[in-house]
């Protein structure tokens, strides 16, 4: 917007306050119909379709598109409507674990959808080296997509700062209420902490979802009472909680692109427990800001935590650590530059010619 461009977001239907924020900014919102954890035919057709009648009617010079339906579908629809696209990988999410053989059969129409719709896109944006890698291999992108890695989508470092610690030793865990996203392990980790130190407090935040692998408020109920987790449910603002913990954990087997909460904690200088798997990987340098531990192992998860609560002068050490990495590496503003650089939108003083994008998600 402060070069000069019109810029139009394609989202599903959302909380009204955002939709505010979003005008307040000169920002349009337009609701796009999608259902976001199921494999509907119809309801795909359905996406495309009112992509193809939004394109055609806003005739965008650019389409950017991020998350694994936008990107298929965006770039695809973008390509029949003749408009230039780009797309930004923002991880691979539980079809790509192979995990069940339903997933490993998605997956591979997943692949052949990307194949096909990232013909055209340029650049494609890659948040981790093993996504990027995957893709290359699996000729799902070539030298013309001008694939290009970003630190994730990086974190404001003015909106989340450094706070004191609690005085007792706390973990939190910030994500959807899915099993991908090691919230089982971290449980099973509760337990066995809390047998040797019952007074630590473990938290965990997040939307209770629908779909496969969800987690649902009966389970969660279970796990209050049995593990003494406390659960906070879903927050519009993670800040109070992330003041209020000592430690961030996510024990994520998802295949992230790079977790935007972690790199929330990390600003907020908060040493972090996380698995040692793609884009997670990224955020930690062992023993210096925090531990890597192996995908879906509870033991091991444990075992990390007790360190932190054993060895308290590791907390301020590695928060320490931690906000120093975020500003190195993930601050937004560089991450920003980078990508409207790549996407040829710095390019207002010598052409002033106002190019309008849409930006689909």
């Amino acid at each position: 917007m402060a070069e000069g461009h019109q810029v139009l977001t394609c989202a599903p239907p959302t909380e009204e306050q955002v939709i505010k924020d979003l005008r307040n900014l000169g920002v349009d919102f337009c609701p796009l119909p999608m259902a976001r954890n199921s494999i509907d035919p119809r309801g795909d057709l359905q996406l495309a379709r009112r992509m193809k009648q939004l394109f055609e009617a806003q005739k965008p010079d650019l389409v950017f598109s991020y998350t694994i339906k936008p990107v298929i579908y965006g770039s695809l629809v973008a390509r029949w409507c003749g408009i230039p696209s780009a797309a930004m990988i923002t991880g691979l999410g539980k079809t790509f674990s192979g995990i069940s053989r339903q997933d490993r059969a998605v997956e591979k129409i997943v692949r052949l959808l990307y194949r096909v719709s990232l013909r055209r896109a340029n650049p494609v944006f890659f948040q981790n080296p093993d996504d990027l890698q995957l893709f290359w291999r699996a000729g799902l992108v070539k030298r013309d997509n001008r694939p290009t890695m970003i630190p994730g989508s990086g974190v404001d470092l003015d909106f989340f700062t450094p706070r004191p610690f609690p005085k007792q030793p706390s973990f939190l865990l910030l994500a959807r209420m899915i099993a991908a996203k090691g919230i089982p392990e971290y449980v099973a980790a509760a337990k066995i902490l809390r047998r040797k130190y019952p007074f630590v407090r473990i938290r965990m935040a997040g939307f209770i979802t629908t779909g496969s692998g969800s987690i649902t408020a009966q389970q969660i109920e279970d796990w209050q009472r049995d593990a003494g987790v406390e659960f906070l449910g879903g927050l519009d603002d993670v800040r109070p909680a992330l003041t209020n913990t000592s430690v961030y954990v996510l024990p994520s087997w998802y295949r992230e692109g790079i977790p935007r909460s972690i790199l929330e904690a990390m600003a907020m200088g908060r040493p972090i427990i996380t698995t040692d798997a793609p884009g997670c990987r990224e955020t930690v340098r062992p023993d210096e800001n925090g531990f890597l531990v192996p995908e879906r192992d509870a033991e091991a998860l444990a075992n990390a935590m007790i360190k932190f609560v054993e060895q308290p002068e590791l907390i301020e050490k590695m928060g320490t650590a931690s906000r120093l990495l975020a500003e190195q590496r993930f601050d937004v503003r560089r991450v920003n530059n980078i990508i409207l650089h790549r996407l040829g939108l710095r390019q207002s003083a010598a052409n002033p010619s106002v190019r309008k994008i849409s930006s689909s998600s």
